[in-house]
């Protein structure tokens, strides 16, 4: 018994050395992105947008929009708004943060919720 509680211990503080000393991901971003994230969660985009399948659903996923649609186009549709998103009025270095993040996120990977194949044990493969 105590052989086994011995390994659990020794077990736990691995994985939670290992967990805490990995190497942030923010610390990845470019200065830009991570003021760009900021505005992101302060503005609350993620109860209306998606990153990666992962948020509202009002409005379209943003993972790719920055090489799909480009910076104009983000800071044209942030500033102006539309029917369903309100018009936000932030400042120019707001802005270039914030198309900074998307183009950071988007730099990530490719993801298109649509194409997404969602197995039963609750894993994702992409179609």
């Amino acid at each position: 018994m105590k052989i086994f509680a011995g390994c659990l211990i020794v077990s736990f503080s691995v994985y939670s050395a290992v967990i805490y000393w990995l190497p942030n991901t923010e610390a990845a971003m470019l200065p830009k992105a991570v003021a760009g994230k900021m505005v992101w969660q302060q503005k609350n985009c993620v109860a209306c947008h998606q990153i990666y399948g992962l948020g509202g659903f009002l409005g379209p996923d943003l993972t790719n929009v920055y090489s799909g649609k480009g910076p104009d186009y983000i800071k044209a549709f942030v500033q102006a708004g539309t029917i369903t998103m309100p018009a936000f009025n932030l400042t120019d270095e707001e802005l270039e943060n914030l198309t900074s993040f998307l183009q950071q996120v988007d730099a990530s990977g490719y993801s298109d919720p649509r194409k997404h194949k969602i197995n039963f044990d609750g894993t994702i493969e992409r179609k």
